[in-house]
């Protein structure tokens, strides 16, 4: 079983921690962690983009000159997609670009993602994580603390509302929770911060 130390938040030493074989030290498959990240920013697509085609532009019901006899080339509409003001060739409808991804595709993917953190160094793993008040200056004390790197991911077991106010507003930080942790988040983000609390939940969340 791969073990972490666990630190406090003013990244001293406190105890040490055996993660989960099946969570932390998996098989790594990059091809379920592409899959995932894909399907993630696809459903994240809005597809409200839309323009119109040469039937929905206002205009051009006349022919613009005879057929023939002018030495130009003939011109039904002058609501053509070569003409200015015409419509758009194959123009892009509201459409949705969400579909679903196998369940075990999804587990193998933060698996892989998890691994990654632990082989490179990037887990952080805290014994606790609470603030009495929201204080940005006691969050980035403790992140300077623990070594964290420019973008980082806080993870805690349960919403926390003072520590999420604590760190909404620096920039680079983001602050998640177990049930919610997603593949692309893990990845976007230099290290990986995350209680001894979430670390259990996580291991039965997703075993």
């Amino acid at each position: 079983m791969p073990k972490v130390d666990v630190l406090n938040i003013n990244g001293q030493k406190v105890d040490e921690l055996e993660l989960s074989e099946s969570i932390f030290a998996a098989e790594i498959s990059e091809y379920a962690v592409y899959e995932v990240i894909k399907n993630h920013l696809a459903n994240r697509r809005q597809g409200t983009q839309s323009a119109k085609t040469r039937a929905e532009v206002r205009g051009g019901g006349r022919k613009p000159w005879r057929q023939k006899g002018t030495g130009r080339a003939r011109q039904g509409s002058t609501r053509s997609p070569q003409w200015i003001g015409g419509g758009v060739v194959f123009a892009p409808k509201p459409r949705d670009y969400s579909y679903s991804v196998n369940k075990k595709v999804r587990r193998l993917a933060l698996k892989s993602v998890l691994t990654t953190k632990v082989n490179e160094g990037n887990l952080i793993v805290l014994d606790a994580l609470e603030m009495n008040a929201p204080k940005t200056k006691d969050f980035i004390a403790m992140l300077s603390a623990v070594n964290a790197g420019k973008k980082a991911l806080v993870v805690t077991a349960e919403n926390s509302p003072n520590v999420v106010k604590s760190g909404r507003n620096i920039p680079g930080v983001d602050i998640t929770f177990v049930n919610t942790l997603n593949v692309y988040d893990i990845m976007r983000h230099d290290s990986l911060i995350i209680t001894k609390e979430a670390v259990r939940k996580t291991e039965e969340v997703y075993a």
